[in-house]
């Protein structure tokens, strides 16, 4: 089997697609002072309510080092707030305040632009089927044996 070239590795062409997505999201929600990964912060509690760092970090599949750190502004700016855990005092939850739900309503209008703009260049279809493999890759569990790991989202942990 022959080896592989630089070209065709998986991990250095979703980063670069990773990072070319993000700069674009980025440059439409520059006026909100929020970057992406920051929207998603908000959008996720949002959507899911308070919970732990170590909870928010499962669900954005991030470190939980790094959002950590990108947490810091949000909560400098008053858009979360840190506070005692309801069920284990000695953990932390992460809650989206009132402040931080207003400037998430002004950015989902500009990031709904920018999903707009995305599906009309790259095209809707494209950016339906892109999505769901990208959801698929997300859930699978790479290391296991090619038949454990072969229908992924089909596994309980696969649910979105």
């Amino acid at each position: 089997m022959p080896s592989a070239t630089p070209q065709e590795c998986n991990c250095l062409a979703l980063r670069q697609a990773a990072r070319h997505v993000s700069q674009f999201y980025d440059q439409c929600l520059a006026s909100t002072g929020l970057r992406t990964t920051q929207f998603s912060i908000l959008a996720k509690l949002r959507r899911l309510g308070p919970m732990t760092i170590n909870a928010l970090a499962r669900e954005l599949v991030m470190d939980r080092t790094t959002l950590g750190r990108t947490m810091l502004p949000l909560e400098r700016d008053g858009l979360i707030s840190i506070e005692d855990g309801t069920l284990d005092r000695r953990s932390k939850e992460l809650h989206l305040t009132k402040t931080g739900a207003e400037r998430l309503r002004v950015a989902g209008r500009l990031w709904r632009e920018a999903q707009r703009q995305f599906d009309v260049a790259f095209g809707g279809e494209r950016a339906a089927k892109l999505r769901n493999e990208l959801h698929a890759l997300v859930s699978h569990k790479f290391g296991q044996s090619a038949e454990a790991g072969s229908d992924s989202r089909n596994s309980p942990s696969a649910t979105p």
